[in-house]
């Protein structure tokens, strides 16, 4: 008898429908095989499979039995196609109705006693399901919450092979699992951190103000121990606080990567990815060979820190130049071509010199001009270029950190921020993928950055006098017109322009 069940397959972060087909027959000696390009996890789940079913006290069939996953030409793997093959088997026998259960969607990893263990990428397959128009999706208990945040589409999660089953006979009477989406978004939003946690580094604090306001790419530069990690990690409570969908997407993400929280439905909290120096260009912009998100993929919607980040290999700091550019990046294999969303704030701090304390008066520097020169040109031009705000962070003085002095508290800046960010939405609403001042181009500086008399004489002199590059030119722009955002100013006057000069260390040679 042949029988057929729904499942999917994950292939980026979007799921794909897989159709698990059943055929037993009693002609020849017992065989049990699988098709359908399985990988190794696929092809092991037919002892799973076999264990799980006699252990639940169901008799299994004796006959040929073979199992197809259509597409044929779609890579399987994983564990999540067990619990829907031990439904296509029981179907086919007959033991359930094979029109009622094609109208669930399966998934989920089966144990030997016949639990249903959790699996990745729930959220994208509730997706999938809802887009099918099914009845529900069934699957592990502990996916149940990421799924349900998707609305339209039942959600069902079991304990183990025979509630399913008995769910499927009509047996038991099974309740949807539901999600206050409103409650969901309140109680993952909190952050840990807060900036008033930081003590001195004020104008460290208000560059990554003007960074957040306009969505500009940071880089700090100070010795060891300065708090330039510590800024990093909080501004993301300056962010403002993720819609909806924006959740939604970050989850599915991090879903298919395994990096979900138990019962957590929903990352309502900026991500904030910090990879080590050694990282490989594979793991920071996805790959292998089955495509898998990467670390600027984690980070969308969010914050990358690369600390240290001369250290890094020349090579993985080079991939980043299309998602910095594109907001996505695009992994090419045999395989597929799979394209990930990777909108995110870089901030990257570094060392004055190799030893660190190039300026600092505390320590002496030991560095040649050479080791110096080598050390900063590690870092390529085209990546710079794509950094608005160099900015110096010194060592913190004795005085700073004993005081009782605490500075402004995140939620303080984020209003601020947040109304920095309307004004810049209302700005491009007729401008196609440009949301912040960040995102401008040439031509929209021209047409939103055009400068009063006084300013443009105090930018002109800053140029001859500096030296400053064409590039720097275009970079000062953009920050004055997030800084006069910042005053819910029209105009960029003076003093916005000289702000923005001090956000331009590199350029001013200052180190």
């Amino acid at each position: 008898m042949l029988s057929r069940v729904l499942s999917a397959s994950i292939i980026g972060i979007d799921a794909h429908i897989v159709e698990v087909e059943v055929d037993i027959t009693s002609r020849g000696l017992p065989h049990f095989s699988m098709v359908g390009l399985p990988d190794t996890a696929v092809k092991e789940s037919k002892d799973r499979v076999r264990a799980a079913l006699k252990n639940i006290g169901f008799s299994f069939p004796l006959k040929q039995l073979t199992v197809n996953l259509a597409p044929a030409d779609l890579k399987k793997e994983g564990s999540s196609f067990d619990l829907p093959i031990a439904i296509g088997i029981i179907s086919a026998e007959g033991i359930i109705s094979s029109d009622f259960a094609n109208a669930f969607l399966f998934t989920g990893e089966l144990s030997l006693d016949g639990r249903i263990k959790p699996v990745r990428g729930a959220l994208s397959m509730a997706l999938k399901a809802k887009e099918l128009g099914l009845k529900g999706l069934i699957l592990p208990e502990e996916n149940a919450p990421e799924a349900a945040v998707v609305q339209g589409i039942p959600v069902f999660g079991l304990k183990s092979l025979p509630e399913v089953i008995d769910f499927l006979s009509g047996g038991k009477f099974q309740k949807a699992f539901e999600v206050n989406l409103n409650k969901a978004m309140e109680e993952n939003s909190i952050y840990e951190d807060d900036f008033f946690e930081v003590k001195g580094q004020e104008h460290a604090k208000r560059a990554l103000e003007v960074g957040a306001s306009g969505a500009h790419n940071v880089l700090m530069i100070g010795p060891p121990g300065s708090g330039k990690t510590m800024l990093a990690k909080r501004l993301p409570t300056i962010l403002p606080s993720m819609t909806f969908d924006e959740a939604l997407e970050t989850t599915r993400i991090h879903s298919v990567v395994g990096l979900l929280r138990e019962g957590q439905p929903l990352l309502a909290t900026r991500p904030f990815r910090s990879p080590h120096h050694t990282i490989s260009d594979v793991a920071l912009v996805g790959g292998g060979q089955i495509p898998k998100p990467g670390e600027v993929s984690l980070s969308h919607n969010g914050v990358l820190f690369l600390d240290e980040l001369p250290e890094f290999k020349r090579n993985v700091l080079e991939v980043l130049r299309q998602p910095l550019e594109n907001g996505e990046v695009t992994v090419s294999r045999a395989v597929a071509s799979i394209t990930y969303p990777a909108s995110f704030m870089l901030v990257a701090a570094m060392n004055p010199c190799p030893c660190g304390y190039l300026g600092d008066s505390r320590h002496q520097c030991m560095c040649t001009p050479s080791q110096i020169h080598r050390y900063r040109h590690r870092v390529s031009g085209p990546l710079l270029d794509r950094i608005d705000i160099h900015i110096e962070v010194p060592a913190v003085p004795y005085k700073d950190l004993s005081t009782e002095y605490s500075g402004e508290k995140s939620v303080e800046i984020r209003k601020r921020v947040i109304s920095a960010r309307a004004i810049q939405l209302e700005r491009f609403k007729d401008e196609k993928k440009i949301y912040s001042n960040g995102q401008m181009k040439t031509r929209h500086i021209k047409k939103y950055c055009k400068l009063k008399s006084d300013a443009q004489t105090l930018l002109d002199t800053a140029m001859q006098k500096l030296g400053l590059s064409a590039r720097a030119y275009t970079r000062i722009l953009k920050l004055s017109r997030t800084i006069a955002d910042l005053e819910a100013s029209e105009d960029i006057q003076s003093h916005h322009i000289s702000e923005a000069i001090q956000y331009r260390t590199l350029d001013r040679g200052m180190f």
